[in-house]
């Protein structure tokens, strides 16, 4: 049976434009676009092209689609290759027409929308297809961009990944220092459970066998496996028997993830697919 498809749909336009506005507003400063103000006739319209100057997966177009409607909504934006699309270097991405001021007022921050957020799509592609034909799931972390959390998120779902929670108010999640403060993982779960709702999971976080067995003993949703090579992954699949799911975690590269599906986990979380993604390399030509 083959496996679901993460939930692609864009973050809703309430979420995207206060970014967007907030990195426009950061580079218009107090006088705006001075230059193409000063250099470019208001009567100038021309066709642009915006395209992939390197291979990779395309994410950000509804951003950078936004940043051009704020600072002129009669530009028309034309996707050619929509988010989650695989370029090819050259490839034509989309077209923005209209006035060249406002095209190149908006044209940086567009591109470093587009460009981080391919980045991240690339990044979590390459790991998404170095496990296919397995059972596990690419999934991100918290790791992100301070304020970009929801696009960089998405961006990891146009890359074929899966999220993990977004924020501390998602689900219950018992790493090693709540461990240590509370005591152990049966008190930290006990006190957990005691306060949630019934539609709140808790996963708890071990980075030892032995604390795996307490983790399955007590009952969780979902343990997180902490740093484990391969062959303890195997135990642990083992050990666990189905009863939660297993979700793998630490120093995950493209060289390592294939050993770490074949174990049997079911998830694999990655941080480094939002914070070390390489940025894609765009460009808007005239």
């Amino acid at each position: 049976m083959p496996l679901a498809l993460p939930f692609t749909n864009p973050p809703h336009a309430l979420l995207i434009e206060p970014i967007v506005l907030h990195a426009l507003e950061e580079d218009l400063g107090r006088a705006g676009d001075i230059t193409s103000d000063l250099t470019i006739p208001a009567s100038k319209r021309v066709k642009v092209k915006l395209s992939a100057r390197k291979p990779g997966t395309i994410a950000g177009l509804i951003a950078a689609e936004c940043a051009f409607h704020m600072i002129d909504p009669d530009l028309k934006f034309t996707a050619k290759l929509p988010d989650g699309s695989q370029a090819k270097a050259g490839a034509l991405v989309a077209t923005i027409e209209g006035s060249a001021r406002s095209i190149l007022t908006a044209e940086r921050v567009a591109l470093n929308f587009t460009g981080h957020l391919s980045g991240v799509a690339t990044a979590t592609r390459a790991l998404v297809d170095a496990v296919k034909g397995t059972e596990a799931r690419i999934v991100c972390t918290r790791k992100t961009t301070p304020g970009l959390r929801v696009l960089e998120k998405y961006a990891v779902r146009c890359g074929g990944g899966f999220n993990h929670r977004f924020g501390l108010d998602d689900a219950v999640l018992i790493k090693d220092n709540h461990i240590a403060a509370a005591g152990s993982i049966t008190k930290a779960v006990k006190a957990a459970r005691a306060g949630t709702a019934h539609m709140v999971k808790i996963e708890v976080e071990v980075d030892a066998l032995k604390q795996l067995e307490e983790a399955l003993k007590i009952g969780v949703d979902t343990i997180l496996l902490d740093n484990m090579p391969p062959d303890t992954l195997r135990k642990a699949v083992a050990m666990a028997k189905g009863r939660a799911v297993l979700e793998a975690s630490g120093n995950i590269t493209i060289d390592t993830v294939r050993a770490v599906a074949e174990t049997g986990v079911d998830y694999i979380s990655s941080g480094a697919i939002t914070h070390s993604a390489i940025n894609l390399d765009l460009g808007l030509d005239f």
